[in-house]
């Protein structure tokens, strides 16, 4: 018996000595057996040459706007346009009844007529001086006075079917069929706007101006481009295509301190609606030798911005950096950083100070950063993953 009870105390020594083996075995099986480091995408830091923008806030309107109002009065007949449609100049809009208009012109053709006789009766007396100089005068005036109230009766009745000053888009009709219109004012009846080219006002501060100004005559920046300028939609996006500067004001607007810009964008498929909010990126001045950084791959804290970067053996460590103005959509680098440092633009998440990693080089053309303002898909061990769930340990046999 004490025999059996030696045998199976053996067998469960051994068999507590292997499990307490097992987990050690991957450290005894040494490096070979660890995971690889993960894999970040670097940007090699190499100074080049960039265009330094600005974004400036500015509000999206139509080029040329036009209310057209009733010039005489009636009461509105018919509408003769569909509302928000693409309307060509000289289109009539409303009609106006017509009919008291129509009276008056056939009363002025009949004056007209008389007055024309009267007039044409008289200019052979005159040669034989059959009549006076002065009532040949009289009928010359009454024949011109007819003619003019002829015309009015004619434009009164063109006026009773107001056409489309302009070529555009054309609003919501603010009048029914049955309003009377024109009685003592001039109706307003629709708005027609011409969105394509578009307008976009901004305004940028004299300081920023005055600072660059000194800038380019002190031989540190060159004047760039202005003339073309680019447009940043609510939604950070960038629309596809560029636009021009038409108008710079020549005052400050004591106000504000800035000064009034003007740019004309095409807009064919009316997607720039007047009334948007947008930003314009526009261009300042051309810079040599400037290292520029994604936006992504700053980081900033109290402690002010720094970036993460990756030496010749894998290490990651910070970098405080100071950045300064903007090309596109990087940061221009004022110090921190210098030819062949590199940096972590994605796998932030994975480097730690300290850390080894395996750099990878960063595709910009395959891999773009997301949009301004949107917010990064989450990734495992961010504030915005899910919680993975605890896998719970199997109870003990």
């Amino acid at each position: 018996m004490n025999r059996y009870l030696l045998l199976l105390l053996a067998a469960l020594l051994a068999a507590c000595g292997d499990g307490e083996k097992k987990p050690g075995a991957g450290s005894a099986a040494g490096p070979g057996g660890a995971a690889p480091p993960p894999e970040v995408e670097v940007l090699t830091v190499a100074p080049g040459s960039a265009t330094l923008t600005q974004d400036l806030p500015g509000r999206l309107l139509a080029v040329r706007s036009a209310q057209v109002r009733a010039r005489v009065e009636g009461v509105i007949e018919k509408r003769l346009f569909v509302e928000g449609s693409d309307i060509a100049a000289g289109t009539p809009l409303f009609r106006i009844d017509t009919r008291t208009y129509e009276a008056n012109r056939a009363a002025a053709e009949a004056d007209l007529a008389a007055a024309a006789a009267a007039f044409n009766r008289l200019k052979p007396l005159l040669e034989i001086k059959a009549v006076s100089q002065q009532e040949y005068d009289q009928a010359a005036a009454r024949h011109k006075q007819a003619e003019a109230a002829l015309a009015r009766a004619k434009l009164d009745l063109e006026n009773a079917m107001p056409p489309a000053p302009i070529s555009g888009r054309i609003g919501r009709a603010l009048v029914t069929e049955g309003a009377l219109v024109g009685k003592g004012e001039a109706s307003h009846l629709v708005t027609i706007e011409q969105l394509d080219p578009i307008r976009v006002e901004f305004s940028q501060s004299y300081s920023d101006m005055l600072r660059l100004q000194q800038a380019i005559k002190a031989g540190k920046q060159k004047a760039a481009n202005s003339a073309k300028v680019q447009l940043l939609l609510e939604d950070g996006s960038l629309y596809a295509e560029p636009g021009r500067l038409r108008f710079a004001d020549l005052a400050v607007d004591p106000n504000t301190g800035s000064v009034l810009l003007r740019a004309e964008f095409p807009n064919p498929r009316r997607e720039l609606l007047p009334g948007t909010f947008a930003r314009v990126r526009f261009p300042q001045a051309e810079m040599d030798a400037a290292i520029r950084i994604p936006q992504r791959a700053v980081t900033v804290s109290p402690l002010g911005q720094a970036v993460m970067v990756v030496d010749a053996e894998g290490k990651v460590s910070p970098r405080p950096i100071k950045t300064g103005a903007m090309a596109g959509m990087d940061f221009i680098v004022d110090s921190g950083l210098k030819a062949g440092d590199q940096v972590i633009v994605n796998g932030l998440q994975k480097a730690r100070p300290g850390a080894t990693v395996k750099p990878v080089p960063w595709d910009v053309a395959k891999k773009p950063g997301p949009p301004p303002g949107a917010v990064p898909p989450a990734t495992a061990g961010s504030p915005l993953a899910a919680p993975t769930p605890e896998k719970k340990p199997e109870p003990a046999r």
